[in-house]
């Protein structure tokens, strides 16, 4: 679906088409064949008619894949399914809304008694995330705000703005954001996924990255066109890290070190970078009229690294990724190549790692590798439920493929299914992985994940702890 080319057909445009249609049809009796032909091609447009007046109507939002109140951005999305219901209200031109969500985890874990982000071999639930989101849209000036709250535990609380831009929209519908915006890059915000883990994309920073800058999206004729220039990442806000309290995962400056075995030595002098300069653009070719309706785009990234205690950088990716649809099923594929092109002379001794962070945690990701992601969802709606309005199951799998001989993949497999009902959201995922710390941290031999060692975690670099570890986790959300 393409936002900006929505229709604005009158409300009566179904039955105007079918009863001006119906009217010529004793014209057309004499023969049978070209009757029944009119007959399917009156069908056709009704449903065309249909389509076109749910759009108008606003009854067609596409879903993402963590749904949101107004004040989301709106983009070129995996499916087409409407968010909760909107329950957010107005002060003049702004809308206010927000979310509370809460997580129930069980899974492969060794010593970690609570968090939102990990839990105990009981399983343990936790309080994830509070978010207030503002939303302006008046007289063709729009804008968004979201800021989030983490209770990560005593002292290790952290918070920070997801989102903060201000736009325009012109009469052709296209728009330019400036802010803290969505970098434009893969098939939507969130790659190909549905699940609340992602895939294995957000955490190499390649979906739903949020970057300070300004962003212009049109759309012509079966395009839909993005083009974006951003001075720098959102930055760090308020938590433990040095510079790791953000939202999307980008290179960034951390207080380790490591010898040359790659022991880790904590709490030293501030090294890492800073991402500056960074150029993207995306272009989706949609196949509307296709018996299987298909969008085709291409993203490409290039960017510079401002580097402390280590030479400057550069890094750059670019992506192919395709979205099919048939009645309710939706098939996402994507095959992404990066590259974090650094000297080995810096304070943890190699050019095939890169430190990386969000959610108030750094740690090293593989300098270059290639990422295929493939996702399949079915929405079932549940209109005899009066408790559940419906649930959308989907398979995803992703896996980062590292250049490094010596690296272990990582690869990330989720079952799941999301449940809708007016504000409310659940998630409920069953994730297993040889290489994600937010699933699991057994090793062999009854060990669990090393932190002292670049090569002891299963985690999206070196993944020395090459085990498969599994995570079941429960997310409700409300949003208001």
């Amino acid at each position: 679906m393409h936002q900006a080319n929505l229709s604005r057909r009158p409300a009566g445009v179904a039955t105007l088409i079918l009863a001006g249609a119906l009217c010529s049809l004793p014209a057309m009796a004499a023969n049978t064949s070209e009757l029944e032909q009119r007959i399917a091609d009156l069908q056709r447009q009704l449903a065309e008619a249909e389509r076109d007046l749910a759009e108008a109507r606003g009854q067609t939002q596409p879903m993402q894949a963590e749904p949101a109140p107004a004040a989301e951005e709106t983009e070129q999305v995996a499916a087409a399914i409407p968010p909760p219901e909107d329950k957010g209200f107005h002060i003049g031109p702004v809308k206010i809304g927000g979310a509370a969500r809460v997580n129930y985890v069980l899974g492969s874990y060794q010593g970690y008694d609570g968090g939102p982000n990990r839990g105990g071999n009981g399983g343990n639930v936790e309080l994830d995330t509070f978010r207030i989101n503002l939303a302006l849209d008046y007289n063709n000036i729009i804008g968004a705000l979201e800021y989030r709250w983490y209770p990560a535990g005593t002292g290790t609380n952290y918070n920070f703005m997801h989102s903060g831009w201000l736009g325009y929209r012109f009469q052709d519908d296209s728009e330019v954001k400036v802010g803290l915006n969505r970098v434009p890059f893969g098939p939507g915000p969130y790659g190909v996924s549905q699940s609340w883990f992602f895939d294995q994309h957000y955490y190499v920073g390649l979906a739903d990255d949020m970057d300070l800058g300004v962003k212009y999206s049109t759309s012509i004729d079966n395009w839909t066109l993005d083009f974006a220039y951003y001075a720098g990442s959102e930055g760090g806000f308020f938590g433990r890290s040095l510079d790791s309290a953000r939202y999307g995962y980008d290179a960034v400056r951390w207080t380790e070190s490591a010898d040359a075995d790659g022991n880790v030595i904590y709490g030293g002098a501030h090294n890492g970078y800073d991402e500056r300069n960074q150029f993207n653009v995306r272009a989706i070719y949609s196949l509307s009229d296709a018996r299987i309706p298909t969008d085709i785009g291409v993203s490409l990234q290039y960017g510079q690294l401002k580097g402390q205690r280590a030479d400057d950088g550069s890094h750059w990716a670019a992506s192919a990724h395709m979205i099919n649809r048939y009645d309710n099923w939706t098939l996402a594929t994507q095959l992404t190549r990066y590259e974090y092109d650094i000297d080995s002379d810096n304070p943890w001794g190699t050019d095939t790692l890169i430190p990386m962070g969000a959610y108030d945690f750094a740690w090293p990701v593989a300098a270059k590798a290639w990422i295929p992601a493939i996702s399949i969802s079915y929405k079932y709606e549940t209109p005899q439920i009066p408790w559940l309005d419906y649930v959308l199951p989907y398979v995803e799998y992703s896996s980062i493929v590292k250049d490094e001989s010596d690296f272990n993949n990582s690869d990330m497999l989720v079952v799941g299914a999301a449940w809708a009902r007016g504000g409310w959201y659940i998630y409920s995922d069953l994730a297993f992985s040889n290489g994600n710390y937010f699933v699991g941290n057994e090793a062999a031999d009854d060990g669990s994940d090393d932190y002292g060692s670049l090569y002891g975690v299963g985690d999206f670099g070196a993944n020395g702890n090459d085990e498969w570890n599994y995570r079941f986790n429960l997310n409700l959300g409300y949003y208001f």
